[in-house]
């Protein structure tokens, strides 16, 4: 296991990354980010881990121009209002919506969980019976995950697993990220459902996020609490 420890090198390129990375408001809107290092940024978050395994998120993502801009009047996070720009919407190689699943499909006995147990995680029934109970058991009793909206909540906080790791392999490549809250939950949610046939019992728009080249370097350094503000060790 020793040899399999992290070297100098990848530990530089780690702390490197992460000095790099900052949350880009406007990105230079002629530099795209190459189709097979967007895969792998993809793929980051595919592998990501989630709760018991369940995956509970879809992303969409926006190519087209004309798609972002439905959301343009109500994303003040990403509109440019906030600083006089065209934003994120309208300047970022590449722009998602992380859709986070509801009760309608992550509640214990909703058919959903069988089939990604058994087609997705490809699991013998009496692994799966195991999964049933205690996943039950999880919801109702050790987390409290009884309402539908309390259940998109939990998934929408695995959303941010994957949200991070795309964001910290995007920034190992070189290219620029930003996590986006600011928008309107309900004109969203409406928006979906219209023009991308989202059905918002099912999901629910947990977070976006906008990856490209940023237009310019940050006007200040990255800050950060020290360690020994945020680390308790015991």
């Amino acid at each position: 296991m020793k040899d399999m420890l992290p070297t100098a090198d990848i530990q530089n390129q780690i702390i490197d990354a992460f000095t790099f990375r900052h949350a880009c408001k406007v990105f230079d809107p002629d530099a795209k980010i190459p189709e097979d290092q967007f895969a792998t940024i993809l793929e980051a978050a595919r592998l990501s881990p989630s709760s018991f395994g369940m995956e509970p998120w879809q992303l969409l993502i926006l190519d087209s121009p004309d798609k972002r801009e439905l959301f343009r009047d109500f994303t003040w996070g990403a509109n440019g209002a906030a600083n006089g720009s065209e934003g994120q919407l309208r300047t970022a190689s590449h722009f998602g919506i992380f859709l986070a699943h509801t009760g309608a499909t992550m509640k214990y006995d909703a058919p959903y969980i069988n089939t990604h147990l058994k087609e997705v995680k490809d699991l013998p029934e009496e692994v799966i019976a195991f999964y049933d109970t205690a996943y039950r058991k999880f919801q109702e009793q050790d987390f409290g995950l009884l309402t539908s909206e309390q259940i998109a909540e939990w998934s929408a906080r695995q959303v941010y697993i994957a949200l991070g790791n795309m964001m910290t392999s995007a920034a190992l490549m070189g290219i620029d990220s930003c996590p986006i809250e600011g928008f309107e939950l309900a004109p969203a949610q409406a928006v979906l459902q219209e023009h991308f046939g989202v059905d918002p019992a099912e999901y629910k728009p947990a977070v976006m996020v906008a990856f490209g080249y940023r237009a310019a370097d940050p006007v200040h350094p990255k800050t950060r609490r020290p360690l020994d503000m945020i680390i308790r060790r015991v």
